[in-house]
Parts: C-alpha cells; structure tokens; sequence
C-alpha cells in the first residue's frame, strides 16, 4: 500500500524571495518529495511550504529546509506579525494515505531527535506528539515568542524543551514538531485598520475563549495594506467547516461596524472543505461530492472493469476483496467488520439524503440533514478503521518476530506483545462502538425516513450490527492473550454492554 503524508513547514522569512526559492530548491532535491504548493507573507514575515511523499523521504528533506533556514534566518534580526519561536517555526506531520496519525506522531519524535543531533537546535513537540498537556496547543509553546523563550528555557523547567538542551540556538531558536489533522490556515480581512477589534472577534471565535470547537484564531495588523486580519487556523474542518467561521466573523464584525472586505487561504485546502462550504452557501437540495465534476472522473477511471465482463461497480470492490482472500494475515475479520459498518452507515446517508427532498418528509428536513452528517461522520470513522485494524494486528506479529535469545529480549518481547496486543483489542473495541452507534441512530432514522426505502435501512442495520459483533469477536480472542485481569475484566464488561445494546430493540429488526 502506497504511504504518503503532507508536512507544512512554517519558515520566519516571508520577504526575502531569494531565501526562501534556496528554502523550497534544498526540499525540492529530495527524491520522491514533491513540492505542492509556497506561500510567503511580508506583514507576517513568514512562509508556509507544502510537501508530500513518502514518510521518510518528506522527513529528509525537512531537515534539509531545517538546515538552510538555520543558515539564512537570523531570528535576531527578525520581525512581524505572526509568532514564532524559531527560523523553522514548526514543522507538522499529517497522515494522507497508508498511514495513520500514530504513524506521523512516532515520526514527529524522530524528526525532533534528529534536529537536534544534526543542528543543536532545541525542539518542542505540539498537538498530537505532544509528550505533555499542556504543549497539545502551539499557543502555550509560544507564549512571549523567541524573546520570552530564550530567556525562560534555560532557568524555568517548564519552558523547557522536550528534545535538547534548555538553551536555544543563537539565531535559530527553536522549533515546534507536531502531527496533526489536516488544517486549513485561513484568514479574514476587515476593512478597518483597527486591529483591537480583529482581536476581540478573534478571542470570540476561538475555541480556548469559549468560540467554535476546532478554532484557533488571533488578530493582527496588516500594515502594508492598512487593514486588521482575524488569522485562523481551522484544525478540523468537517467538524467546524468554512462557511461557520466565515458567518461568525461576519456577525461580530457587524457588532463592531465593520465588514469583511476578503479572505484567503494559506496553503492548501482539501477538495471536501469547499464541497462543504458550496453545499451550505448553494443551498443544492441533491448535492453530493459525486456532482463534482472531477470526483466523478476519478471515481469513473477507479471503476474502470479489471477483468473481462466485471461492471464498475464489482470493479471498485475487487481490490479489497483480493486482499482479503489473499493468503496473509491482514486483511481479516476487523478489517471486514470495520468495512461493514461503513456501508451501513453509506446507506443511512443516502437514505436520509433521499428522504430530504421528498415534500412528503418536509416536516423532518432538520432532523435529515442531521442524520446525513451522522452518517458521513460514521462512514469515514469505520472506513478509517479498516486499515487501523490491519495495522494494530501487523504490530502484533511485528512483536512476536522480536528476539528472544536472552532472559533481557525475552522480557522485552513479552512487553512488546503484550502491548501491541491491547492495542489490537482497543481497535476493534472503538469500531464496536461506532458500530452500535451506528445501528441506534439507523433505528431513529426510521421515523424521518420515506417508506419506500425502509428496506435499505433495514439492511444498513443488518450490516451495523455484523459490524459490531465481527469486531466484538476480534476484541474476545485478543482478549485471551492478555495477563492484565483488571483490564480484560473492564474490557468484557464494555463488550456485555455493546451486545445489550443491539439486542434492545429486536422487534424493529427486519419488520
């Protein structure tokens, strides 16, 4: 299976364009990196870099960018408008395909290992490879930029660097290496110089001042324009999309008297963010991402027949279902199960999408549209859960092949198994538990649903509760192999639980 990820390295040099073509050249000579996108900002004094590829290879030439940047950048000397503590300011790993965010976050540490071996710069780790709660948000990193930090690093412990000494580097200062979601930066323009009002709007959208979940936000003066920026970083968007932001910024601009007069994307956006943002503003009663002219095209080429006589449809599967025929350990049962629920909860969605724009339904528009969120959420949880399966029981094996010449290895073997053991117990525990979820809310869908498709929901149900129980079944035989009776106890106790909850309502089943 093909690894990718994205890694958006953020550089304190945003008017210098020869520093920062030297920047992307250095990136760019990295076989199997490509370079997908630069965008460079003088009030802010800073670049942002796209790059994708495989895992190690993205790696490499970060720390590539990290060493020319410490060459050329001399935080000394440096001013703008956004934070930082570092000529690379941070340096963000994130999971596009093959890999999972646990994948991106042992990355990360080694990425922040080897900064400091080759350039004796100090490192910090945020978000998801964050090693202490309080550095989950960039925000406490941050706090008082290069200046405070450089001070503060080497007297107070809890400014401390995760990976390093507790001093920065003279001009480079320090860096920030995290693994997150995809976000989107984006920022709001107002026409209005007074940057006191894009912080008051900022502290009210942000989610650490009581705002919008999964927004991160501050205000800053964009001199050279003579206009206050609220910049936003949107850390998941299809939980808080586009389109929520953009409305809330508006309102508390109008509170203030001002208005939006633009805004802009910093980086790249995924596809979804804006199909998300067309649906809201577009009010399309039948919108689907397969309207989207490229997505059809791609879903069509994908579908291409790969064997004589087989149709689209069987095209698309026939990959899946040769892996798991495949004389190999994984794919297996989870993966199936897993893959299971997500048809279940693809069928729920359609049906509510369908009975939306039935007149005979108009009663119920808000409870659908609620429902064909649930259902795209639950779909893309248990899709992911397909190859988390696959990977938490490879780690399995992985520990058993671990050497065991030695009373030493031995130990250390049984520790590894034991561990990635769990860990293939709490997988499929997490897909038991979207599953049955899932199968609850299918039965709710039932009172808004149109009749005439009651049989899909019946089948989705069908489906959500093999789901559940398939992945039950991985939970009990891993189960056995565990030495910690408190914890297979508690763990039996959830699995009694989950089986209760499918059988609460018999009668519906199939009616």
């Amino acid at each position: 299976m093909k690894r990718l990820i994205e890694c958006v390295p953020n550089f304190s040099e945003g008017r210098d364009a020869s520093k920062v073509d030297a920047l992307v050249d250095v990136m760019r000579g990295v076989p199997g990196v490509f370079v997908l996108d630069r965008e460079s900002d003088a009030d802010h004094n800073r670049s942002v870099v796209t790059l994708a590829g495989e895992p190690y290879s993205v790696a490499e030439a970060v720390l590539r960018g990290i060493g020319k940047a410490t060459e050329l950048i001399d935080l000394t000397r440096h001013s703008g408008a956004h934070p930082r503590i570092g000529a690379t300011d941070v340096v963000p790993f994130i999971p596009i395909e093959g890999c999972t965010i646990e994948d991106c976050v042992a990355l990360a540490r080694r990425v922040g290992r080897e900064i400091w071996e080759r350039y004796r710069i100090p490192v910090y780790l945020y978000e998801s490879a964050a090693t202490r709660p309080d550095r989950i948000n960039l925000e406490n990193i941050r706090k008082g930029q290069f200046e405070s930090l450089r001070e503060d690093a080497p007297r107070d412990p809890d400014r401390a660097p995760d990976i390093g000494e507790p001093r920065l580097h003279a001009t480079a200062g320090a860096i920030a290496v995290g693994a997150r979601k995809f976000l989107i930066a984006y920022n709001i323009n107002l026409n209005t110089s007074d940057v006191a009002i894009a912080k008051k709007i900022a502290k009210a959208i942000r989610f650490s001042s009581g705002g919008l979940r999964y927004v991160k936000a501050m205000g800053v003066d964009l001199k050279a324009r003579g206009l206050a920026q609220v910049s936003i970083n949107l850390t998941d968007f299809e939980q808080t999309p586009l389109h929520r932001v953009f409305e809330m910024v508006k309102c508390e601009a109008e509170y203030y008297g001002c208005a939006i007069v633009g805004s802009e994307i910093v980086g790249l956006i995924p596809r979804k963010a804006l199909e998300l943002t067309a649906e809201f503003y577009l009010q399309l009663e039948n919108f689907s991402p397969a309207l989207v002219l490229e997505n059809r095209l791609a879903s069509a080429l994908e579908g291409a027949p790969s064997q004589p006589g087989q149709g689209k449809l069987a095209a698309m599967v026939q990959p899946f279902l040769d892996a798991v025929s495949a004389p190999s350990a994984t794919p297996g049962g989870g993966s199936v199960a897993a893959l299971a629920g997500a048809l279940a909860a693809s069928l729920g969605e359609m049906v509510a999408g369908l009975s939306r724009k039935k007149k005979s339904q108009s009663a119920f528009v808000e409870g659908l549209t609620a429902s064909i969120e649930a259902m795209r959420q639950a779909a893309r949880q248990l899709a992911a859960a397909i190859d988390r399966d696959a990977q938490s029981y490879e780690a399995v094996m992985s520990a058993f092949q671990l050497p065991k010449e030695t009373a030493e290895e031995q130990t250390k073997r049984d520790a590894a198994i034991q561990s990635a053991t769990r860990h293939a117990t709490e997988v499929p525990m997490e897909t038991a538990l979207a599953a049955v979820e899932l199968f609850e809310k299918l039965v709710q869908l039932e009172t808004m649903a149109v009749p005439s498709m009651l049989s899909d929901l019946h089948v989705g149900r069908w489906m959500a509760a093999a789901a559940a129980r398939g992945a039950l079944e991985n939970v009990a035989i891993n189960l056995a192999s565990l030495h910690d009776s408190s914890y297979v106890s508690e763990m039996k106790s959830r699995v009694a639980a989950i089986e209760a909850r499918l059988t609460a309502k018999p009668a519906m089943i199939g009616r």
